[in-house]
């Protein structure tokens, strides 16, 4: 596709390889494997020197259409699709590193990320070294000889921490590291990585890139020497964290609308994230788009709106917490986000309950935290439910 074309229009018109039916709406090709003309043609697709499908472990048109489309929209050269979230953070780490390598990562990390890294990894002598999200020196610091990746979230989850990715960025290339950013809370319409240096997106399909909470689903994206040549693409092949087709297809239809909903989400938030200020039993609002954010000047500089996700802490504990959340009649109680229906989310029992209490205390969340993904209902009527609680 041009490059001159909007993203709305881009997400709407690539990755389309119409078949002989001329189809309108992208066709979904529900099959395990593809017929070769011949026995040469197989052997020249195995090998590589002929390209085309082969096998829906690796190769399959519904998921090559998902991944052009979402590159298209990141401004990547390529997209390798996983079945989640966490298999495109496993598919990029296990195929980039070896045993003995050493990662940084913010502490402000999703609960099973931090777990993958901390637990997992050291099983196969990757060592992780956790250090704030938004001090640049501390990540300095913290390089090593061996480091070979740096891993962030931003918008952090869940407290909405900023990280400066043009800044890391230059530390990641003066270490001859990778930086490798995860996009979920923001997506390409928001915030755009690639352009700001990092080398390698990942994204949580799952969130806003579905936008309906549907199916699972997940993506790596970058430079194609990077994702097909490093060992990333062969991971998939082999090991097979694979995207099926169905859930391809839906994803690729939810792209169509993710400009609109993502602008909508941030409208609502914005309004949700100055009420909750204004609430005598709210203690602290974590939103990128208020002046009262740590990093609000970055934030305006490095995203286009500050995003779905307010963070809140209330008055009271655990206790309180819970009361707000039990309160809801309208918002569902669920650890999703990125969905248009609100969800609320109480992240110290929930999405980080099996990090330690210490990692915990780190990361700034507390038993009082709330985690709201406002979804696409009416401002008024968000507020009514949580003042009910509140």
């Amino acid at each position: 596709m041009s490059d001159d074309l909007e993203l709305e229009t881009l997400a709407l018109h690539t990755g389309i390889h119409r078949s002989q039916f001329n189809e309108h709406s992208e066709a979904m090709y529900l099959t395990s494997s593809f017929v070769f003309e011949s026995a040469a043609q197989a052997a020249a697709r195995f090998s590589g020197d002929e390209p085309g499908n082969i096998y829906s472990r690796f190769t399959n048109p519904t998921v090559t259409a998902m991944q052009e489309r979402l590159a298209a929209l990141e401004g990547a050269e390529t997209c390798i699709a996983t079945a989640s979230g966490m298999s495109a953070i496993l598919a990029c780490v296990m195929g980039l590193l070896s045993a003995g390598d050493h990662i940084i990562a913010s502490r402000s990390l999703f609960g099973a990320t931090v777990n993958l890294f901390s637990n997992i990894l050291n099983r196969f002598k990757i060592e992780t070294t956790f250090v704030s999200a938004t001090d640049v020196e501390a990540w300095r610091s913290a390089v090593q000889a061996n480091t070979k990746l740096l891993f962030l979230e931003t918008p952090s989850n869940p407290l909405t921490e900023i990280s400066d990715i043009a800044a890391l960025s230059t530390v990641a290339k003066q270490a001859n590291a990778w930086l490798v950013v995860d996009n979920c809370f923001c997506t390409p319409i928001l915030q755009k990585p690639l352009a700001l240096g990092a080398d390698i997106v990942i994204h949580s399909a799952t969130k806003y890139l579905d936008g309906q909470g549907r199916v699972l689903g997940g993506a790596v994206l970058g430079n194609r020497e990077v994702l097909m040549e490093s060992g990333i693409f062969g991971f998939l092949r082999t090991a097979g964290p694979t995207l099926s087709a169905f859930n391809a297809w839906v994803i690729l239809k939810g792209l169509e609308t993710l400009k609109i909903r993502m602008e909508a989400h941030s409208a609502h938030a914005l309004d949700i994230a100055h009420w909750l200020e204004q609430q005598p039993n709210v203690t602290r609002v974590f939103y990128p788009g208020l002046p009262s954010h740590p990093q609000y000047e970055l934030a305006k500089r490095q995203q286009a709106t500050g995003g779905g996700i307010v963070t809140f802490e209330v008055k009271g504990g655990k206790e309180a917490a819970w009361r707000v959340i039990d309160s809801t009649r309208l918002i569902s109680i669920t650890a999703n986000l990125g969905d248009a229906k609100s969800t609320l989310t109480h992240p110290a029992t929930t999405t980080h309950g099996r990090i330690s209490q210490e990692a915990r205390d780190a990361a700034g969340i507390t038993d009082g935290l709330l985690r709201i993904a406002v979804g696409l209902e009416s401002p008024r009527d968000l507020k009514a439910d949580l003042a009910r609680g509140l």
